[in-house]
């Protein structure tokens, strides 16, 4: 997974409400750090549901690329694959910081989300995509990131069991693993996912399974 420190901003497909304040005002951002990822300091002002302004406030904005995640899923065998990981975010906390999560990319320049959901299969899990299907797009946390999540189900041909993924150059450690979709049920119960991406993934193949099944097992593997 690389870094990316631009992204993507004025997503045509996001609409304002009505009456929805649109005006905002940003000096110059200063940079306060650039490394892996990158943190900038920036004052802004923007327009009051009531009307008038808001006083002018300051704000540390974590800057990162946009994310492309993608559920592997195989409807023949009903299964889908995670990749299990090391998190540095989940030290310190009551689990492990070993979590089980969907693949997932930074998205580089010039690239379209759809190519690097196929790119980081390939890299992550050793799979390849054979249809993809958005799921949703999303802000993770934009009270202080500018991270955009772009998530889709990936229809795969999963192997028979997981493996071990990843490129030295970025000091990936990934092993994957080939979970019986009947067997979610118990890995949430045991708290065994808690990452926003792949909760959201499970969730919505939880509706939608049946209708994959039906339209993709009329076909052999």
């Amino acid at each position: 997974m690389k870094s990316n420190d631009g992204h993507n901003a004025g997503k045509a497909w996001l609409k304002p409400l009505p009456d929805t304040p649109g005006q905002v005002e940003v000096r110059p951002p200063q940079a306060l750090h650039k490394g892996f990822f990158a943190v900038d300091r920036v004052e802004l002002r923007h327009e009051l549901f009531r009307g008038g302004w808001s006083p002018w406030m300051t704000r540390e904005l974590f800057v990162r690329g946009d994310a492309v995640c993608v559920l592997p899923y195989d409807p023949w065998r009903d299964a889908v694959v995670l990749g299990e990981q090391f998190r540095i975010g989940a030290l310190g906390r009551d689990h492990s910081p070993w979590l089980l999560e969907i693949v997932a990319g930074m998205q580089e320049d010039g690239e379209d989300p759809e190519q690097v959901a196929v790119r980081e299969a390939g890299e992550e899990a050793g799979l390849e995509i054979l249809s993809l299907r958005e799921i949703c797009r999303y802000h993770p946390s934009p009270g202080g990131s500018t991270e955009f999540i772009y998530l889709y189900l990936g229809i795969v041909h999963a192997p028979g069991s997981g493996g071990i993924y990843g490129l030295d150059e970025e000091a990936e450690d990934i092993r994957t693993h080939v979970m019986p979709r009947a067997g979610l049920e118990q890995a949430f119960e045991q708290g065994q996912v808690v990452n926003a991406a792949t909760i959201i993934a499970l969730q919505w193949l939880r509706l939608h399974a049946e209708a994959l099944r039906s339209e993709w097992c009329r076909t052999s593997p």
